[in-house]
Formats: C-alpha cells, sequence, structure tokens
C-alpha cells in the first residue's frame, strides 16, 4: 500500500531560493500590467479610451510598487512558489487599486503634482478642447473621477483572471473587501468627515485605514490568502503588517512636510496648505505653546501659504518635538514589526523578503 502510494505521489518541488528576487517579481508585475493596459488599448469600449490608457500607462509608470511586494511576500510566507504566476497579475491588480485611489485623492486635495508629474486630473484638464480655463478644469476633475473609477474596475478584472484558483480566491475575498471599505472609510476621516474634539485619535484612524492597511497588511494576507495560507498566517500579517504600514504612512507624512520636492514628486507646501490633520500635526497641537497654536491656527490651512510662512510651521513643528516624536514612533514600529518577524516560522526567502522590506517602508525618502 506504502509503495503504490508513494508510486503515485508528486517529486517534491525543488526548494525556493535563501534570497528573495524582487527584481524578478517586479519585472513580472510591470509585464502583467502592461499586457493587460495594452490589451484594453487593443479591444477598447470605443475609439475614445486607447488615449485614456497612455495617460494611464504614464501614470502608473513610476510607482514604488510596494503593495504587489508585500502581496508577493504573503505568498512567500504561505510557500507559494516564487515564480507564480498568479501572484504577479494579483500584485498589478493592486496597483491599478492603488491608482485608483490616487487619482480620486488628488482631486479631493486639489494636488497639483503627482510622482513629480502633473496630477491626472491637470493632464486631462490640458486636453480639453476649448479656450474655458475653468471649463478645462472642471472637465479634467469629472475626467480623473471616470478614470479613478474605470482603474477601480480594472483591478477587479485583472484580479478575477489572474488564474487564480476558485477556492483560494473565495479565501482571499474577505480581506480584499474588508480593504477596499477601510480605504474608502478612510479617506472620509482623511477629509475631517467625523467631527471629533480628539483629533489625534481621528488622524490614528484615518492613518491605520486609508494607507497603513492597504499598503502592507492587506497586501500581505491576500497574497498569503491566495498561496493557501491559514488563520495563523493571517493573523501574523497582522502582527507584522499593521506596525510597518503605520510606520510607512509616519514617513509620508514627514516627508510631506520636510521631504525635497524634486525626490518626492509632490509639492512640501500641499499637506500645509489643505491644512491636512496628520498624526504630526495632531501632535504638534497637542505640544505647542499659546503662541504656537496661534502660528499654527494662522497658517495651517492657508490655500495661500508660501514658502516663508511653510518655514515658520515647520519651525514650530520641530520645536514642540513632534518631528522626533514621529520618528520615534516611526521605529518602535520598526522594531515591532522586526520582533513579529523573528517569532514567525517562515520559509527563508519570505523571512529575508519582509525584513528587506521594512528597511524600503521606513527608510525611504520619497
Amino acid at each position: 500500500m506504502s509503495t503504490r502510494l508513494a508510486d503515485v505521489t508528486a517529486p517534491p518541488r525543488p526548494r525556493a531560493p535563501a534570497e528573495p528576487d524582487f527584481g524578478r517579481a517586479l519585472e513580472e508585475v510591470e509585464a502583467a500590467l502592461g499586457e493587460f493596459l495594452d490589451a484594453q488599448a487593443r479591444d477598447p469600449a470605443d475609439r475614445c479610451l486607447p488615449p485614456l490608457v497612455d495617460v494611464l500607462r504614464e501614470f502608473v509608470r513610476d510607482g514604488k510598487r510596494l503593495r504587489p511586494l508585500f502581496c508577493h511576500c504573503g505568498w512567500l510566507a504561505a510557500g507559494g512558489d516564487p515564480a507564480g504566476a498568479p501572484v504577479a497579475r494579483v500584485g498589478a491588480a493592486l496597483e491599478l487599486f492603488h491608482s485608483f485611489a490616487l487619482i480620486h485623492d488628488d482631486v479631493m486635495d486639489g494636488s497639483h503634482l503627482r510622482r513629480g508629474r502633473p496630477s491626472m486630473h491637470r493632464r486631462l484638464a490640458a486636453r480639453y478642447h476649448g479656450d474655458d480655463r475653468e471649463a478645462a478644469a472642471r472637465f479634467g476633475v469629472n475626467a480623473a473621477i471616470l478614470l479613478g473609477d474605470l482603474c477601480l474596475a480594472w483591478a477587479d478584472e485583472m484580479l478575477l483572471t489572474a488564474g487564480v484558483d476558485d477556492d483560494d480566491l473565495r479565501r482571499a475575498a474577505p480581506v480584499l473587501h474588508a480593504m477596499r471599505s477601510e480605504v474608502m472609510v478612510g479617506q472620509y476621516l482623511d477629509l475631517g468627515g467625523e467631527w471629533t474634539e480628539d483629533v489625534l485619535d481621528r488622524a490614528w484612524r484615518a492613518l491605520r485605514l486609508k494607507t497603513a492597511g492597504y499598503t502592507v497588511e492587506r497586501p500581505l494576507q491576500i497574497g498569503a490568502a491566495l498561496a493557501g495560507g491559514g488563520p495563523d498566517l493571517l493573523r501574523w500579517c497582522t502582527a507584522y503588517g499593521r506596525p510597518l504600514g503605520e510606520a510607512f504612512q509616519l514617513r509620508d507624512d514627514l516627508l510631506g512636510v520636510f521631504g525635497e520636492p524634486g525626490t518626492i514628486g509632490k509639492s512640501v507646501l500641499d499637506d500645509l496648505r489643505e491644512g491636512k490633520q496628520t498624526v504630526l500635526m495632531a501632535l504638534t497641537w497637542r505640544r505647542a505653546r499659546p503662541g504656537q497654536r496661534e502660528v499654527i491656527r494662522r497658517l495651517h490651512g492657508d490655500p495661500d501659504l508660501d514658502a516663508d510662512g511653510a518655514a515658520r510651521l515647520r519651525a514650530v513643528i520641530s520645536d514642540t518635538g513632534a518631528e522626533d516624536a514621529v520618528g520615534e514612533l516611526i521605529e518602535a514600529r520598526a522594531r515591532e514589526a522586526l520582533a513579529a518577524l523573528e517569532a514567525a516560522d517562515l520559509p527563508a526567502t519570505a523571512r529575508r523578503a519582509c525584513a528587506e522590506l521594512v528597511h524600503q517602508a521606513t527608510r525611504r525618502t520619497r
């Protein structure tokens, strides 16, 4: 009996390499994304679509691709084949979802730049046929909303045609549904949609829902679920991914105020002009003296804020110790993620990949 079973048992798969190959993983994501967009342009619903695909192709070109990488790491953590084709296509779908979120976020924030180039609504406004600047701006906003919606629909299409087993897709579905809802709710909080006297609490909730979860924790869980990972592994994805996602967004908040515009690809005035209630600014307010609070009241949220006014705000942020406090929070969250990684029983490739992404997410300059 044992002999017959051994005869029909598939030979063991070759052991995965100990070192993660992020280069190859990203090449596969880029190829999947390119092939999908090419297909949309080849067989469009209407001839107006291919030029929009070209605009979108340029928009997605310079992304950091962290979400596909974390999805890849979740896949590896569950024992998935490093060269597994479905996970690359799923990662590309996450990148389209990310594009939807960015395009709509720039519309709501009125941002002029994204990744060093005009934001999508400004690019599309430049395509308006006519001399009415207000009509062109209105067209750009409306067209960007539609293109963002299209990215959301295409993300689902990519996922459903990724070649993932139906059982694995059903296992990942609750995570996907949660991620989408969390991003919308987090954006609502980021807009100040809930009145509260505890601005710091709202800032933390917005950070966790809008960015931290869908950047790290949820992509990890999606990759793990698609490779057959069970509840224990999904809980580990939270233990490692949630603090790391928070550290990622806290770094983003610092870069949005203190970064180099040429490096981060957007203005360092936008968050201050908008009066964005980040954890950084909420901590600044809590620590500020009466005179410093007066500077914040006058300048934070001023749509005409200039470089001199921004320098005064940055001085208040630094003088209150809020800048250093956020830096310490980033380091603490990174240590928490690494401790969860150290305690986990993961394949060597996944362990090294996750360790490398802690560095990428928390030490980045853009």
